[in-house]
């Protein structure tokens, strides 16, 4: 399928590893024009090479800046002034129980998870609707729907994503942008990859992930970790005009991690 994104304009937020790398690659293959945001110079032209590395023709820039503060999102709104598509992929997680987590903790999640979208979607969605045309997507997480223990904040902030998300999208009634939040489920990223190995040191990786998911995620209908490439297909297709009746949803790429229809 053509999805028609030559020429788009996307930003990716921190995306320099993870699924915001993949999810950069799968935009650039499509014709995008993908500007990628990381907090270091370093960090940035790495991603770049990597992808360039892969495709020459790639058309990947970076936009170096913490967006996880104000001051951060005001220098990357700053040296990308529009853009078509924004994709806000800033999120971190720690694991701390709920009865001993403190404000600060609660704040710091919040300021980075919650604040960091609210801020660059405030600032590109005018112009999206102004100009008729644009994709916003809010990458959440399972979590959001399924509260992990140990993951109290995390999960706290990424249910609230999908309120915000929906609050942006009522701006857009009657226009052809769309906001929607992804949720995915636990992917095989580096870092989750490296965790799973160190939990189970004396198995090769493959029986690591077994056990792993039979341990961690029972009800998995998947029983893997989901590829991030998988992830990054779907929001592809999510920022492509091909995607144009979904606004204003929640859609869960959780590989059936999630025990309910809705």
């Amino acid at each position: 399928m053509d999805l028609r994104l030559t020429g788009r304009t996307a930003l990716v937020t921190a995306a320099t590893g993870g699924l915001g790398l993949e999810m950069a690659r799968a935009l650039a293959a499509e014709g995008a024009s993908v500007h990628i945001n990381g907090r270091t110079d370093t960090s940035v032209q790495a991603a770049i090479d990597l992808i360039r590395a892969e495709d020459p023709h790639a058309d990947v820039r970076g936009v170096v800046g913490d967006c996880g503060t104000r001051e951060g999102c005001a220098h990357v709104i700053g040296q990308l002034p529009d853009v078509d598509i924004l994709i806000n992929n800033l999120g971190v997680y720690e694991s701390q129980s709920i009865l001993e987590s403190t404000d600060e903790d609660w704040l710091r999640l919040f300021e980075i998870n919650i604040l960091s979208g609210i801020r660059v979607t405030r600032h590109y969605l005018p112009g999206m609707l102004e100009r008729d045309r644009g994709r916003v997507l809010f990458i959440a997480s399972e979590a959001a729907v399924m509260p992990s223990l140990e993951l109290p904040h995390y999960s706290a902030t990424k249910t609230m994503e999908l309120s915000i998300s929906r609050s942006f999208a009522e701006t857009t009634k009657d226009t052809r942008v769309t906001v929607n939040s992804l949720l995915p489920g636990s992917s095989r990223t580096d870092g989750v990859a490296a965790l799973v190995q160190e939990l189970y040191p004396d198995d090769g990786y493959e029986q690591a992930e077994q056990r792993f998911m039979a341990q961690n995620r029972p009800t998995s209908l998947l029983g893997r970790l989901i590829d991030p490439d998988e992830i990054a297909q779907i929001v592809t297709f999510l920022v492509s005009d091909a995607s144009s009746a979904f606004n204003g949803a929640a859609l869960r790429a959780d590989g059936g991690i999630v025990r309910t229809v809705f």
